[in-house]
């Protein structure tokens, strides 16, 4: 009966705090918040255009479009808070839509962060929650999220892997028992693949284009292996060399070749994280083989990619870019059960 009250007065709430999207999602009833993690601003006076509603979706429509005295920032690189003022109103405000909280009470939030932050990076993502409005916060790393949301046996004595390919990092990580029995987190991810984009763009075809495009590209005609019937698409922008603008036409194949390195570093980190087993748990993944989940798992072709160089079967979560935040609203459900794992700081209700 209290839980139910509680529910209806101050839900409690799971945060994936991205790089590129921001997702909250309530007990009981899934995501609702999917928005990018973008705020607009007056330059000068730092104020949020619109009356504070410039942010996530709207303020997305503006980046690479502002003039001088306006900007589009990204509070969050890399998975790690890097404005706290401007992440603290972003979260207020995704909070608020996500659901009303009355009774005098602060929600319970659980949220996922990479397991390589230091402890002033822990504390940045606690004082933000906590001053947006979150009571007792609860920290969980990524990857966990992951294997939870995507329905994989941690719980078993056997090997569970998983890959989350996020837009700032990618956050790899064997469990057993519970457990992160192997892990590994590096800064390459979604972003990376963009300015991959870019930097070919502009070496290849003299052509300047922004990272929004380039987004637009890698989904477009994108991968990461080859297809079997390869794409093109036709890009605008400016040419490097008489500034005027002007078009060209891409491959499929050429993007498969500006993402090569990025892919091949992604590659290098579950390697690292598989060695780190032992050799029981090794054989399990021959088996169970991997769950690849983010943003980056819906690029084509990456599920075979990362199969054919690491030689364990490779599976895509059916809702890659929400199981992070899928894994958070699990574990409020089961917060008894959990809540002893966790790393957690703050304020009651």
């Amino acid at each position: 009966m209290f839980n139910r009250l509680r529910d209806w007065l101050c839900p409690d709430l799971g945060v994936d705090l991205g790089t590129v999207n921001t997702r909250i999602a309530l007990r009981g009833e899934g995501v609702v918040i999917n928005e990018p993690s973008v705020i607009a601003l007056e330059k000068n006076s730092r104020k949020v255009l619109g009356r504070g509603t410039a942010i996530g979706k709207l303020a997305k429509l503006m980046v690479g479009r502002t003039p001088d005295s306006i900007t589009a920032e990204f509070p969050v690189r890399h998975s790690v808070i890097t404005d706290f003022e401007l992440c603290e109103a972003m979260l207020r405000y995704f909070i608020g839509k996500a659901a009303n909280q009355g009774g005098g009470m602060r929600p319970r939030v659980v949220i996922a962060v990479p397991s390589a932050i230091s402890a002033v990076e822990r504390r940045a993502a606690y004082n933000s929650l906590e001053r947006a409005g979150a009571g007792k916060i609860y920290l969980i790393e990524q990857a966990k999220a992951a294997a939870i949301g995507a329905g994989l046996p941690i719980s078993e004595p056997i090997a569970s892997m998983v890959c989350d390919l996020g837009g700032g990092t990618t956050e790899a990580a064997i469990l057993s028992l519970g457990e992160i029995v192997a892990q590994a987190s590096r800064r390459i991810a979604g972003t990376d693949f963009d300015e991959a984009i870019v930097d070919f763009l502009r070496q290849r075809h003299a052509l300047r284009i922004g990272l929004p495009t380039a987004e637009t590209i890698k989904f477009e005609i994108g991968s990461a292996y080859p297809l079997d019937t390869e794409l093109n698409m036709e890009v605008r922008g400016l040419d490097s060399i008489s500034g005027i603008p002007r078009k060209a036409v891409l491959t499929s194949e050429e993007i498969r070749e500006a993402l090569s390195e990025c892919l091949w570093k992604i590659v290098s980190t579950l390697k690292s994280v598989i060695e780190q087993c032992d050799p029981e748990l090794i054989g399990d993944l021959a088996d169970h083989g991997i769950m690849i989940t983010g943003g980056g798992a819906k690029l084509r072709g990456m599920d075979s990619y990362l199969s054919e160089h690491l030689g364990v079967p490779v599976r895509t979560d059916a809702e890659p870019t929400t199981t992070v935040a899928r894994g958070t609203a699990i574990c409020l459900e089961h917060l008894q059960h959990w809540q002893r794992r966790f790393q957690t700081e703050g304020v009651g209700f």
